[in-house]
């Protein structure tokens, strides 16, 4: 086996936009992680789901197919 050309796997801290932090082994360069999302926040974990309608998309399909 050839040494020296694995990565360095260390600990590092996962920080959440949310404020959620945990650690984890990881082959990122530095000490910390930034995340977006993690699973305290994500909508599929936590069970508030948004429907977003920004377009007015249902409005217009119930005007179009006459479904008030």
């Amino acid at each position: 086996m050839k040494k020296d050309i694995h990565p360095n796997y260390h600990d590092v801290t996962v920080v959440c936009a949310c404020g959620n932090t945990f650690k984890t082994k990881s082959t990122v360069q530095g000490d910390t992680m930034k995340v977006d999302i993690c699973r305290n926040c994500h909508p599929y974990y936590t069970g508030n789901r948004k429907i977003v309608d920004t377009a007015g998309r249902v409005e217009q399909f119930k005007k179009r197919y006459n479904l008030q």
